[in-house]
Formats: structure tokens, C-alpha cells, sequence
């Protein structure tokens, strides 16, 4: 697998070009670069696999570069010391992500992740087109939804709730089976709640507010979703929701 490595500190990019000679030894850095205008023109000379990409470098940052390609045909590691970048935009396009400073076992697992969709090549396009949405504060339509070696490309207007299960997230929908997803909810939550009408009602579930049928205020309070699942309202959420919901 060949990777380009695009950060402006010298620092950065040596320590991760180490960490991949050590640990990672299927990944040749074939190139690397200072910032986006040099990046673009090593991606067309080398033509790397993956692309590790900081986000905050001067000039242009690293979600623009996106703007340079009609189509993506290379996969995109964002490397960031930034958390908050993680939690939305990464999430709901299932694009991989490393927090500074990199973990080995966090590197291990993404390049682990890079090999097993490596031949899914149609991925890439769509999961950018979903970034570009979520990095450009646009409404974003779908939800990238990683389940086992694919990536599900799901209508955020189908999604009936989310339920927390441990480190894991159950999506269910309108239609359709319900999808696990090794990510916990709080990393969808900023996403979700600010793009559409998704309410978190309770620790282990959010909802989406068009998708609920009915709410009963007695034995503790619940919602009533369209599929006739009752979805627990918490204590604390109680007021909000029933504001929310009622007016």
C-alpha cells in the first residue's frame, strides 16, 4: 500500500513515517508534502493508496483538499490533534481519523481497516461526498455506517432511533433490518442532532422526533416510535422532550 503523508511539521511527518516502517511495513510513504498544493502534486505523480492528511496547516486546510479532485480515487487518514473534528464529520462519513499524538494501536487498527475495504473502491467517492457535506455545515442526507468489511450508506430521514449497546451503536430504521455499528453514540450525537430533528431522550437512545407516533406521559414517561417500540424517556430529559414534542 502505498501513502503519502501531508503535514506541514517536519516533526509529525517523521514520526509517523517511523511508526508505519515499524508497525505497519505493508505501507510504503512514497511521498510526502508540506501542504495542499504540493500534496495535489505528489497524489498525481505517486498516485498513493492513502493519504495521511492533517487538518491544520496554513493556507488551505486539509478538507480542502477535496476541492482539487472530481473523483477521489486514494483513501484519506485525517491525522488532527483536534478531538472535535473527530466527532462529527468523521462519524457520519465513517472516514478514519488519528488523534496526535498517534497511538500505535490506533494505526495498527486503521491500517488493519484500509486493508479489508481496500477493494471496495466505489466507497471512497461517497464517503467523501458525505464529508464534504458534513465539513461545509450543509444537511447532510446520508450516514456512512461501517458493518463489518462494507460501509452502509444510509438515508438519515429512514433512521427511527439509535439505541447504545456497550462501545457499540444500533441503528434502526423505517424499513429494513436494524444495523450494529462498533462506534458508541455519542460520536454520532453532534451530528445528528444538528442536522436534523434527532433528540437524545434518554442516555441510551436518540430519536428522530419525525418518526415518533405517540407519547404517554405516565409510568415514567415513553415515546411510541412508528414501528411501536417504546423508546424511555429519562428524567432529566422529561420537560424538554415533552416541549419538544407538545409545545
Amino acid at each position: 500500500m502505498k501513502a503519502l503523508i501531508v503535514d506541514d511539521e517536519a516533526k509529525a511527518r517523521s514520526v509517523l513515517k517511523e511508526l508505519l516502517a515499524e508497525f505497519s511495513p505493508a505501507v510504503e510513504v512514497v511521498a510526502q508534502a508540506v501542504d495542499i498544493p504540493s500534496a495535489v502534486k505528489a497524489i498525481h505523480q505517486y498516485k498513493p493508496d492513502v493519504v495521511f492528511l492533517d487538518i491544520e496547516m496554513p493556507g488551505y486546510n486539509g478538507f480542502q483538499l477535496l476541492e482539487f479532485f472530481d473523483k477521489v480515487d486514494f483513501k484519506i487518514v485525517f491525522t488532527t490533534a483536534y478531538s472535535e473534528y473527530a466527532v462529527q464529520a468523521f462519524a457520519i462519513s465513517a472516514v478514519d481519523y488519528l488523534l496526535k499524538p498517534i497511538q500505535i494501536t490506533q494505526l495498527e487498527r486503521t491500517i488493519a481497516k484500509l486493508q479489508s475495504l481496500q477493494p471496495l473502491a466505489d466507497v471512497d467517492s461517497k464517503q467523501m461526498e458525505v464529508l464534504k457535506q458534513a465539513v461545509s455545515g450543509k444537511r447532510v442526507s446520508k450516514v456512512a455506517l461501517p458493518a463489518g468489511n462494507s460501509i452502509l450508506f444510509a438515508d438519515i430521514q429512514n433512521i427511527l432511533y439509535l439505541e447504545a449497546d456497550g462501545s457499540y451503536t444500533r441503528f434502526h430504521f423505517t424499513v429494513g433490518e436494524s444495523v450494529l455499528v462498533s462506534k458508541v453514540m455519542k460520536e454520532y450525537e453532534p451530528a445528528l442532532v444538528n442536522n436534523g430533528n434527532f433528540y437524545r431522550v434518554h442516555r441510551s437512545y436518540i430519536v428522530n422526533t419525525d418518526k415518533v407516533k405517540k407519547i404517554v406521559r405516565n409510568d415514567g414517561g415513553y415515546l411510541v416510535m412508528e414501528n411501536d417500540q417504546q423508546i424511555p424517556i429519562s428524567r432529566e430529559q422529561r420537560d424538554n422532550v415533552y416541549t419538544l414534542l407538545v409545545g
